[in-house]
């Protein structure tokens, strides 16, 4: 059964929930005939919460008409007392999550603002990495820029804190991955050998290497210390679409437009496994918080939930009508969140499959969703121009 309206009855009083069940159309009344002006009413909304299946706790906080143009991507800090997006109007901004009122406008960049991250878990600094070529550092407190980096000949598309927040790496359309001096704003190194584009990248959790995954079918690791290439993974067919360290960074994931999933052994470089179950792109992969469980997200319109240790699949998610471009774990493992471009992000039992809710009310594409690490607040960022934050 899925709510489609949430109807109000003003005599008799009451509410009716339009529903859809197997294909058909169909309507249920909730009588409220003991209403009074001293009605508490928060009690009448948990009692019917607690009784009806058809509505959920989860609701829109707030909806943040936050860009005039396409969001891209949206991230939390640490706490997740704030949070940023960034947008094709070339400006990135910072946002309370508890009011929901915006606290900075990063202006500066003039292209799409595409990349943006804090660097967790300080959560001082933002970065943005643009259309215009560069990378800039702001300060979270004041919203000043800090340092502008120069030094890429093509579009930034993915940027990233290490651990320790003293550097920062960049990918881009020009095939190469840079590495920034967080405090001195000067370019460590030019990390260059692939051929294609380079569309994701990933620190490992000591930050001592780096992981690049690009359009020309391979990732590659690297030593951040010395900037040389220890492994190149080979194997995907197509393009490689997102690439993640397991929360050691003893396994990574790789998803590729192959429509495979790969596992490889950190130290080796070689491929453990090849999770298959998607007939078409794979557009993001993730770790649960332990590394035990694999997620994938694809154009078919599912994802899929493995285990990283026997390499099976675990369950498959159905109900999407439209492509999923991001998935992730809550960061207790429990819940899966997946953003489609059917204008829902829904939640899931990991272990079963089951959707648990589907967050409604985008007008367009959903390009990025995360939750806050209590897990228990969600932001989604739209093609309709806003964010949206759910409690």
């Amino acid at each position: 059964m899925k709510l489609k309206r949430f109807l109000l009855r003003y005599y008799p009083p009451g509410i009716i929930l339009e529903y859809e069940q197997g294909g058909i159309l169909k309507t249920r009344s909730i009588d409220l005939l003991d209403l009074s002006p001293s009605t508490d009413i928060d009690k009448v909304v948990e009692e019917i919460t607690q009784k009806e299946p058809l509505i959920t706790p989860g609701k829109v906080e707030q909806v943040l008409r936050a860009h005039i143009l396409p969001l891209t991507n949206v991230a939390f800090n640490k706490s997740g007392s704030s949070f940023i997006t960034g947008s094709y109007d070339r400006t990135c901004k910072v946002w309370d999550t508890s009011s929901g009122e915006e606290v900075h406008t990063l202006d500066g960049h003039r292209n799409v603002v595409y990349a943006i991250s804090f660097n967790n878990p300080y959560g001082d600094k933002i970065v943005t990495g643009s259309f215009d070529k560069t990378c800039r550092i702001w300060s979270f407190e004041s919203g000043k820029c800090y340092n502008v980096y120069k030094g890429h000949t093509a579009e930034i598309v993915c940027v990233s804190f290490n651990p320790q927040s003293t550097q920062i790496a960049t990918g881009s359309m020009d095939t190469t991955c840079r590495l920034w001096d967080v405090e001195k704003g000067t370019e460590v190194a030019n990390l260059s050998g692939h051929t294609g584009e380079i569309i994701s990248l990933s620190f490992s959790s000591t930050g001592s290497e780096l992981i690049t995954a690009s359009f020309d079918n391979t990732v590659s690791l690297w030593d951040v210390r010395s900037h040389r290439r220890i492994h190149t993974l080979i194997g995907h067919k197509a393009e490689i679409s997102s690439a993640q360290f397991n929360w050691d960074s003893s396994l990574i994931a790789t998803g590729s437009m192959d429509g495979t999933c790969k596992l490889w052994d950190r130290a080796s470089g070689r491929c453990t496994a090849t999770l298959r179950g998607h007939s078409d792109e794979i557009l993001d992969v993730g770790f649960d918080c332990t590394g035990q469980r694999v997620l994938t997200a694809s154009a078919d319109n599912t994802a899929c939930c493995y285990s990283a240790i026997t390499n099976q699949q675990i369950c498959k998610f159905f109900g999407h009508e439209g492509e999923i471009s991001k998935i992730t774990f809550n960061p207790q493992g429990t819940l899966v969140m997946t953003a489609s471009a059917d204008k829902t992000a829904r939640l899931w039992d990991p272990d079963t499959g089951e959707c648990k809710q589907v967050l409604e009310g985008h007008t367009d594409e959903i390009f990025s969703c995360a939750f806050n690490y209590e897990g228990n607040t969600i932001i989604t960022g739209s093609k309709d121009n806003t964010c949206r934050i759910w409690r």
